[in-house]
């Protein structure tokens, strides 16, 4: 299984970017995914989540700017970001909870993207 985030890049801030994550490989399907990310010197911190259902989840920081979405059908994540800071600069990171099968056997494994830069210029 491979995740490949695409979308960063450099913006000013107050401006948008939008990032996908697309997941391929042996996947029977995706139970949640979710957006991480990392600024130099910080620790990976979640973004947001969201369940196959549709449940979705936002670290306060980003609440009523990020919105997460997902298009099953095609495996794939977005994450719309609107209103950037510079406080937003960062690596981001997909993650993705997927159920492999082999014959009968079925099991659940985490994988993640190899991340992409967001830079937000003040």
């Amino acid at each position: 299984v491979q995740l490949v985030e695409s979308g960063g890049g450099l913006v000013q801030a107050g401006g948008s970017l939008r990032l996908s994550c697309r997941a391929s490989g042996n996947i029977f399907k995706i139970n949640a995914m979710g957006w991480y990310r990392q600024a130099p010197g910080k620790q990976r911190e979640l973004v947001a989540s969201i369940t196959r259902e549709g449940s979705t989840n936002y670290a306060d920081s980003v609440k009523g700017r990020f919105t997460i979405s997902t298009d099953n059908a095609k495996n794939t994540m977005y994450l719309q970001m609107n209103s950037l800071k510079p406080e937003d600069t960062a690596v981001y990171y997909c993650n993705a909870g997927v159920v492999t099968t082999l014959g009968s056997v079925s099991w659940e494994s985490a994988y993640w993207g190899q991340g992409t830069q967001v830079t937000v210029s003040s």
